[in-house]
């Protein structure tokens, strides 16, 4: 029997569906195994809390050794700060405008802020933002290495920590995001190395107008695996090493022994000849997917969701003896962990032999803003 599996089955009884089950120790272990990596060549590991949103495993981050958390927004970052955590490195490109601007300036005042710039505008809002105090916020300048999603060029660097020193902000280094590492098995380390030379480039960039780079920043947990040889990168900010998902397991940056975390689901109705329903829609685990490699998968077996409605999974069947009836309570493993954390207010824990049940809430769900 599949482990995921075994572990539901020890816990069915005393738990609804669809719910969120967290193996700890495989968790930990996940944790460990990171903390030890980076450790070994040198790092710090700054996980970004966007995977978990969730306080008692952002702890056990920093009791592994990790140096601070990454926030993907304001909210996120006010949730982990009024839970005592004192160094948040908001890796994104604010826009400092509306009830943002007291907010961060707020956080400026509570914990060592770093917040993430990529063009001049957002500078000058950041520093209006912080009145006659802008040495309080640390900004890192972010640029593209071919993710082509937000970024400056890395050339461009040195310009832009010119443009936040005149205002006051303290311009501390350089991060980048390697997402076109996600493109497939091979992409994962041309990413890595991509990142690399933006993000060399850039602290030379930083160098050539007099700033100090403390801080070269770099992800993902694909990319994670080659950050092995590089001089520059200081810290690392995986995310959905914590719990893994499918996606990562078919890139080769977690096997399916490190998934942490899957989707308990209840087979509903099976009407349909050589398919069931489950109580596993769009509103448990997004709509991460496609018809190619499915909607996430049923641990242990060949099947894959096949379509999503808000509250239904359509589970076609495939040739074997994996026929679940009405009833049966199956693992859902899920393509990308991230969006299914943000549905549920709390995560069932316990592990691998599903004898222990706690349940942790997942204290920055719905903070987006």
């Amino acid at each position: 029997m599949n482990r995921l599996q075994r572990a539901l089955d020890a816990l069915v009884e005393r738990i609804d569906t669809p719910a969120p089950i967290v193996l700890v120790d495989v968790m930990q272990g996940n944790i460990d195994r990171v903390q030890g990596f980076a450790d070994q060549r040198n790092l710090k590991v700054r996980p970004h809390v966007k995977t978990h949103k969730c306080v008692e495993i952002g702890r056990r981050q920093l009791e592994a050794g990790a140096v601070g958390i990454t926030a993907g927004n304001v909210g996120e970052a006010e949730v982990f700060a009024a839970a005592g955590f004192d160094d948040i490195f908001l890796a994104y490109p604010i826009w400092a405008a509306g009830t943002k601007r007291a907010r961060i300036r707020r956080l400026a005042e509570s914990a060592r802020l770093r917040v993430g710039v990529d063009n001049v505008a957002a500078i000058e809002t950041l520093a209006d933002a912080m009145g006659d105090e802008p040495d309080r916020l640390q900004v890192v300048l972010e640029v593209d290495c071919g993710a082509r999603r937000s970024g400056a060029p890395p050339e461009a660097a040195g310009d832009l920590a010119l443009a936040a020193r005149k205002r006051g902000l303290v311009p501390v280094g350089v991060f980048t995001y390697p997402g076109h590492g996600s493109a497939g098995r091979d992409a994962r380390r041309r990413a890595a190395q991509d990142q690399e030379a933006a993000l060399t480039t850039a602290v030379r960039s930083l160098a050539d107008v007099g700033v100090t780079a403390e801080v070269v920043s770099a992800g993902s947990t694909p990319t994670l695996e080659f950050c092995t040889s590089s001089s520059v990168i200081t810290e690392i900010r995986p995310g959905e090493y914590v719990f893994g998902d499918l996606n990562n397991a078919r890139l080769g940056s977690c096997t399916d022994d490190q998934i942490a975390l899957f989707v308990a689901g209840t087979v509903v109705s099976d009407w349909v000849p050589d398919q069931v329903i489950l109580d596993v829609g769009t509103k448990a685990l997004s709509r991460e997917g496609s018809p190619e490699i499915g909607y996430g998968g049923i641990a242990g077996t060949k099947a894959v969701l096949a379509k999503l409605n808000e509250y239904h999974g359509f589970l076609p069947l495939p040739d074997g003896e994996f026929r679940p009836s009405v009833g049966t309570v199956v693992p859902v493993v899920p393509n990308h962990v991230c969006p299914v954390v943000l549905g549920f207010e709390e995560l069932i824990v316990t592990d691998s032999t599903g004898t222990s049940l706690q349940r942790w809430p997942v204290d920055a769900r719905g903070f987006l803003n």
